[in-house]
């Protein structure tokens, strides 16, 4: 199944995507969240579908697209998880996957704007592959992680290199402003995407392909990346883990390309769709 959330910010319905077409499911009465998923929400939605089989409204091609989860738990991201992307800024290859938080209030929908954040001077890119986790996951071993997905999401995980580089402490203060997660067009369950480590990802500013890369070049890959994960926190339903950008972002260029107000930025990953974000400068409301 491939699931949408759909309308005006604050007032998202629920929907899914048949044969490239998208259908409003808010009948089915659950938003896409942390108790769907913990309560066999997909297979629930699947049965619903089945009993609901043309009988569902068309959702208009124009209609606006939120995040695909509602607000999860966490936001998890796994940096420098691709050997091409560290050698670029000049960083080792981590020895263990290295972890950093994106705050929820950093998630919007696909194709919402991006908004520099204030005193910024280096707000950049990352394309990546994230994945949604399906149940309650705690030091869970590696060759079982998959069963504790529930599906895969677009991601772009824009960064503020300033605030993250240069500020001292962690990554997150340069990872969590407002709009720095865009996620979508929709969460794909994993019967919908082929080899989860065979997958193109690719980003462009303004028409100029910036990345282009595979997710075979993971340095961790999945089951690993959920396992190591979930022997630090407890993985809940709806959870979102961001599994890292190839090369070619703002950061890596000589010298340093950063976005500005008016650029276009657009991405996509096999089977999981593409997304476009016009940049704005902040503004007090």
């Amino acid at each position: 199944m491939k699931l949408i959330r759909w309308g005006a910010e604050g007032e998202e319905k629920t929907g899914v995507i048949i044969n490239n077409v998208k259908y409003d499911t808010s009948a089915f009465g659950e938003d896409y969240d942390e108790r769907f998923f913990e309560n066999d929400g997909l297979n629930r939605l699947e049965a619903f579908l089945t009993a609901q089989e043309g009988q569902l409204t068309v959702v208009a091609d124009d209609v606006r697209l939120a995040s695909p989860i509602g607000r999860p738990s966490k936001l998890i991201c796994i940096g420098l998880n691709y050997a091409d992307h560290a050698k670029e800024t000049g960083a080792a290859l981590p020895p263990e996957p290295i972890i950093f938080m994106k705050s929820t209030t950093a998630i919007v929908g696909p194709n919402d704007e991006i908004v520099i954040p204030k005193n910024s001077v280096k707000t950049d890119w990352e394309v990546e592959l994230a994945v949604v986790i399906g149940k309650k996951a705690s030091y869970v071993e590696k060759d079982e992680a998959l069963d504790y997905v529930a599906g895969y999401v677009l991601h772009n995980d824009v960064s503020e290199r300033a605030f993250q580089l240069e500020r001292n402490g962690t990554w997150d203060k340069g990872k969590g402003c407002d709009t720095f997660a865009p996620l979508g067009p929709f969460l794909a369950t994993p019967s919908e995407i082929g080899d989860v480590n065979q997958l193109r990802l690719w980003l462009s500013v303004n028409g100029e392909m910036m990345q282009d890369g595979n997710t075979s070049n993971f340095i961790f890959d999945i089951p690993f990346v959920i396992a190591y994960v979930s022997q630090f926190m407890t993985l809940l339903p709806g959870d979102v883990i961001s599994t890292g950008t190839p090369a070619g972002v703002g950061l890596g260029f000589n010298p340093p390309v950063y976005l500005k107000p008016g650029d276009v930025v657009e991405l996509g990953i096999d089977g999981l769709g593409t997304s476009r974000q016009v940049v704005k400068a902040y503004a007090k409301n």
